[in-house]
């Protein structure tokens, strides 16, 4: 019920727009001024993989539209969790109540970039997909950009689907997989493909991680092993009034509130399947530990993670855990670049470590990294987070790994090189969109090569382009 109700809301929000905009209310970009966008997404809860996302996000569409044409706005959950990011970007403060938000600034910009990497599915919160759902409507609503970038569509209950159908088809979408966007065009969305767009992130320089981690026990020479697990089972976040009101009346659901109305998944069910995917995790590491010499570490991408980062490391003593908590995200990818091998179940602590030729398998709740496994040719590299014979195939796969190692970092790297590609030709989606929408609008003109589109990089993926690139980086045109 309070789903509906959050989607009735932000609908009847849209439909206002729409009509007051047919009745002549409502400004569009003129030429002369600064386009506005808006960036809508999850930031502010210390969520590696979002932030990453964003920070290069805002950085390739800042090179691409010309950074004095643009004054660019993002979302965050708390100004104190996202400070020092995004640089030159006002941040804007998203409530948990959103709808009169949205419906405000979404005014107040020429545009919106939907930037959040689950983009259209339930299987995290309901009130995520309407917020990015109803972000894109407004926009819209008005004919102003609205665009989705490098997002992702899974599962969605069936009212967040009909409502995604309604008010995204006037959108443009990037989806970052060909499943996505199969899923987006059966309910008459247009698409395009490409990629996410943290390939490009330039985290600490390895001095840095190698510095912390002397202090943590590494000798500097034993390769490091790292294990980026979750707690996969308390999703998805959902809405509820009743369980809010006994909350604050009686004390009760203490334990699950994410916060305010938002409460995980609980009760002994979800317990006992952490439980086993725990302890396979732990079990598999501490067989491999006594077959090979490596310096684990444990890493909490998300805050949320380190409740299973903690009790991994209380079975295996001595292991360092890092979390985005104590470390931002030029400090946690840097750690993860340092290693040699990652079992994770995030999907940005895989694609973040990937730059750097880190062999990684993968242990997931959902299609994600399913999909890139899918993608680097490494399906034999993955589990699933419920699998009843978890901890022995997770040590097979961890042996698997440490024998082909060499082969695994080929496909890496041809993987990484693609990926910057696909980056780039998303440059040029964000051009063609604005041609449409604005066609006044200042853009650069004539035959630019692939790496133009895309934010300066670093030296260690300018190595990586020359590597596995068919054709010097400099001349592989984009069109």
């Amino acid at each position: 019920m309070t789903d509906f109700l959050l989607v009735a809301w932000v609908s009847a929000l849209i439909e206002i727009r729409r009509v007051g905009w047919m009745l002549g209310l409502g400004k569009r970009w003129t030429p002369g001024e600064k386009l506005k966008l808006l960036f809508a997404g999850y930031n502010g809860t210390r969520n590696t993989g979002s932030d990453v996302r964003v920070q290069e996000m805002l950085r390739q569409i800042r090179h691409v539209l010309g950074a004095d044409n643009v004054d660019f706005s993002v979302m965050t959950q708390s100004f104190d969790r996202t400070k020092g990011y995004f640089e030159g970007t006002r941040q804007v403060y998203l409530p948990d109540v959103y709808p009169p938000f949205l419906f405000r600034d979404v005014r107040r910009n020429h545009g919106v970039i939907a930037c959040e990497g689950s983009m259209f599915k339930s299987k995290f919160a309901n009130a995520l997909a309407t917020m990015m759902i109803g972000s894109l409507g407004l926009a819209s609503a008005e004919n102003k950009l609205s665009l989705a970038y490098g997002g992702e569509a899974g599962h969605m209950d069936g009212i967040i689907q009909s409502t995604c159908e309604r008010y995204v088809h006037d959108s443009m979408v990037i989806t970052r997989n060909v499943e996505s966007q199969t899923l987006l065009n059966s309910l008459g969305i247009p698409t395009e493909l490409g990629t996410d767009t943290a390939w490009t992130f330039e985290p600490h320089p390895p001095e840095y991680a190698r510095k912390v981690l002397r202090e943590s026990g590494w000798d500097e020479k034993t390769p490091i092993l790292v294990l980026c697990p979750i707690h996969p089972f308390v999703w998805p976040v959902r809405a509820s009034v009743a369980k809010y009101l006994a909350r604050v009346t009686t004390g009760a659901y203490k334990d699950s509130q994410y916060r305010t109305v938002y409460f995980f998944e609980s009760g002994p069910e979800v317990d006992r399947k952490y439980q086993h995917y725990t302890s396979g995790f732990t079990n598999a590491t501490k067989a491999f530990l006594q077959r090979h010499r490596v310096f684990p570490i444990l890493v909490g991408m998300e805050r949320l993670d380190a409740v299973a980062c903690r009790d991994i490391a209380a079975q295996i003593p001595g292991t360092p855990v890092f979390t985005s908590d104590d470390y931002d995200m030029f400090q946690l990818v840097s750690l993860l670049r340092a290693s040699s091998y990652m079992v994770s179940s995030r999907y940005h602590g895989i694609v973040t470590c990937m730059p750097s030729l880190v062999a990684s398998a993968g242990v997931t709740m959902d299609e994600r990294i399913r999909n890139l496994m899918r993608e680097r040719g490494h399906q034999q590299f993955l589990l699933t987070v419920d699998d009843p014979d978890l901890e022995p195939k997770l040590l097979q796969v961890m042996e698997t790994l440490f024998t082909e190692a060499e082969s695994v970092r080929e496909g890496i790297g041809r993987t990484v090189v693609r990926n910057l590609k696909v980056m780039a030709r998303m440059g040029t989606y964000l051009e063609d969109a604005m041609r449409r929408t604005y066609p006044e609008f200042p853009l650069r003109s004539g035959v630019l090569s692939w790496e133009e589109y895309l934010p300066p990089l670093g030296s260690n993926l300018l190595q990586l382009a020359g590597r596995y690139d068919s054709s010097p980086v400099a001349l592989a045109a984009v069109r």
